[in-house]
């Protein structure tokens, strides 16, 4: 009989006005992840020795690989099905910044900072161990998310990403690799600027989707191309 009333008194505390359980909103703080972007295009002969790279790199808990298809090979027989004009301008942005005048497939950034031919796996995973990133906390809570105190320096865009986390096996039809049926993993299907950050704790709302299965993630990154400075995922499909 005691066990019996103190369970029920216990679950009496949590009843509110009128017996209702009022719960409290959970907030997480995400670990920070170094952000591995693969750009290539479904149209280049080049680019599946890097996407297999990516695939093997989007499977590790500490790394965000995502993976962009831009626009610029789809006059040459065969159009991207996931290719986006939004895509190829992020990464003119980063040639811009970096001081290029010029693009290519297949290109990876290592955290917006070092770039590099995505066949070379050596090279890619050196990079990763040199990644360094003291960034701002980036935390979670339902539709809001949060971007903690920092001196970043410069302003920086906040970036929402939405991402297929699943390996999708894509026939090709024409072009350079006609005939073959390409895995692609973690591609991106939605990029969305939710605002900037000057270094002051702030708030951003985040939208709804348009496509289910997207695991979404957030980057906090120096404005017009410039290196990351933090990233997160909301909660890791793996």
């Amino acid at each position: 009989m005691i066990k019996r009333l103190s369970s029920l008194f216990g679950m009496l505390a949590l009843l509110g006005p009128g017996g209702i359980v009022h719960a409290q909103q959970s907030t997480t703080t995400a670990p920070s992840l170094v952000v591995v972007e693969l750009f290539q295009s479904q149209g280049c002969s080049s680019c599946p020795p890097a996407e297999a790279n990516l695939n093997a790199l989007a499977s590790r808990p500490d790394i965000l690989a995502l993976n962009w298809s831009v626009t610029y090979w789809d006059n040459l027989d065969w159009k991207d099905t996931f290719a986006s004009a939004a895509y190829t301008d992020r990464q003119w942005a980063y040639a811009r910044h970096h001081r290029r005048n010029q693009v290519w497939t297949p290109q990876i950034y290592i955290d917006g900072q070092t770039d590099l031919v995505g066949v070379d796996r050596a090279r890619v995973d050196r990079a990763i161990a040199q990644a360094s990133m003291q960034g701002p906390s980036i935390s979670w809570r339902n539709d809001q998310l949060s971007v903690g105190a920092g001196q970043p320096g410069s302003r920086c865009d906040v970036w929402l990403v939405r991402y297929d986390p699943r390996t999708l096996e894509v026939q090709i039809g024409a072009g350079e690799n006609g005939g073959r049926t390409l895995p692609q993993r973690n591609v991106v299907r939605e990029l969305i600027h939710l605002g900037n950050w000057d270094g002051s704790p702030r708030s951003y709302a985040v939208p709804p989707t348009s496509r289910s299965g997207l695991a979404t993630a957030a980057l906090v990154q120096i404005e017009n191309g410039g290196p990351i400075l933090g990233a997160a995922e909301a909660s890791p499909v793996r």
